[in-house]
């Protein structure tokens, strides 16, 4: 048992460790709120049309509109440095001239519900709950999140992890979301439930968003107890 001349001086230790620790609490709180700011792309009747059509002649799935039940979440890096190029490449409602490799499979442009620029500020570019063209033979079920950047000059950035984190969180929380994946890891669905993509040539390499990016990702959002990827 301490003392009296012992016992005070330890109690205002621990009361400045508590301190301490609230300030932490709360500085960190503050630094992880987030806000979405919505900057639309263009999704016209002609985007709504080419959405539907895409379902039908790559899904076999037919439906009076371009919503979705997301229970997927797919992270993605545009490997565009910057944000306006990055979202320059989604806005428009048919492919450009310079997307020719899937241009054949459908003139629906690529799209993202989600951009996040490099210094963490998240966009939202169209409606969550609607199809997006950014992962073979998922669409139907997943929202993209996309990150500016990505290449050896531009990395992904801590802010862009921090707010990557905190989208996954919000997304999850909103919608019964079971998988969480990488672009890279958008092959292991063949043969599953969720993989609807009827030609087995439309398939494309991919490396986004990194692995390291996605074990950071994931170790941060794991009390959602999201599923594996299947394994092959």
């Amino acid at each position: 048992m301490l003392c009296p001349l012992t016992a005070y001086p330890q109690q205002i230790k621990m009361r400045k460790i508590a301190y301490i620790a609230l300030f932490i609490s709360v500085f960190w709180s503050c630094q992880v709120q987030q806000t979405i700011v919505d900057r639309p792309i263009v999704f016209d009747d002609e985007r709504i049309a080419l959405t539907k059509e895409y379902l039908l002649q790559r899904y076999n799935v037919e439906q009076n509109n371009p919503e979705i039940k997301p229970t997927m979440i797919v992270l993605h890096w545009t490997a565009i440095p910057t944000l306006e190029g990055s979202f320059d490449a989604f806005k428009d409602t048919k492919l450009p001239n310079w997307r020719p490799d899937i241009e054949n499979v459908s003139g629906l442009n690529v799209s993202t519900q989600f951009l996040v620029d490099r210094d963490g500020t998240i966009y939202r570019l169209m409606p969550e709950n609607y199809m997006g063209r950014h992962v073979i033979g998922l669409n139907h079920c997943s929202i993209g999140v996309e990150n500016v950047g990505g290449t050896d000059k531009y990395p992904l950035t801590k802010q862009q992890l921090k707010s990557n984190i905190w989208l996954v969180n919000y997304l999850a929380e909103k919608y019964n979301i079971d998988y969480l994946i990488g672009h890279y890891e958008y092959i292991l669905f063949e043969g599953h439930p969720l993989w609807l993509e009827v030609d087995d040539g439309y398939r494309t390499e991919k490396t986004d968003p990194g692995t390291d990016f996605m074990k950071k990702v994931r170790k941060a959002t794991k009390k959602f107890n999201f599923k594996p990827v299947p394994s092959k």
